[in-house]
């Protein structure tokens, strides 16, 4: 993990992070790896580069996201997210040599995320709020980058919109004893292009361990309640 400089003079000097001439010379059709649980929920089954994707309801999601391209040699960024629990990232999968943080962008937001998104492969951004006008001149600098934007809350004109919905913990007896081992969320996909049809994945998330698990279909949680 590198913790990055509010003025960002370090970026440069963390090894393996691309400069933008580098960033420019790749394949705007390249796919980042995700885990197979998630795959079903992006078009190629991967995270497109030059692609802005909103995460709604879950930072574990986002996270979980980043796992298996850090693992694979890519560089991420996370900035906007103070209270980041890098325990629960690494048991997401995250490697976190790989990761650089800027807890408090500040108010040169603008300017530190320009900075991540020249120099990084996948940019994690806070919920903090981005004007349309803002959205779209940030997202054409990521595609013309060939980096990922995985933005926490509503971004205008996202690539993808992730939302998470139906959580439930298991782990507790009816009497309320025992320990949260996993949650069950129902994780939803829409957005422009090939991902225009809605898909819908039943993840655990966490799952046993803390990294992200394939759910059970609801129909089939459904039919062994009534049996």
């Amino acid at each position: 993990m590198v913790a990055v400089p509010d003025a960002l003079a370090g970026l440069a000097a963390i090894p393996g992070v691309r400069t933008a001439a580098q960033l420019d010379s790749s394949p705007a059709s390249d796919l980042l790896a995700v885990l197979p649980p998630l795959a079903g929920l992006l078009p190629g089954g991967g995270l497109k580069r030059g692609s802005t994707i909103s995460v709604r309801g879950a930072t574990s999601l986002a996270l979980a996201l980043l796992a298996a391209a850090t693992r694979e040699g890519s560089w991420a960024a996370v900035t906007g997210l103070p209270e980041l629990g890098l325990a629960a990232a690494a048991e997401l999968g995250v490697d976190l040599e790989r990761i650089a943080l800027v807890p408090h962008p500040g108010a040169e937001l603008t300017g530190v995320l320009s900075a991540l998104v020249d120099g990084f492969d996948l940019v994690v951004l806070g919920p903090v709020g981005v004007q349309p006008q803002l959205a779209r001149r940030l997202a054409g600098r990521v595609r013309n980058r060939g980096t990922v934007l995985l933005a926490m809350g509503p971004w205008p004109g996202a690539d993808v919109e992730l939302r998470v919905s139906n959580r439930r913990w298991r782990g507790l007896t009816a009497d309320g004893y025992g320990h949260l081992r996993t949650r069950e969320v129902a994780v939803t996909s829409v957005g422009r292009g090939a991902a225009v049809r809605p898909s819908s994945v039943p993840l655990q998330l966490p799952g046993p361990g803390g990294a992200v698990a394939a759910g059970e279909p609801r129909k089939r949680r459904l039919a062994e309640v009534a049996g």
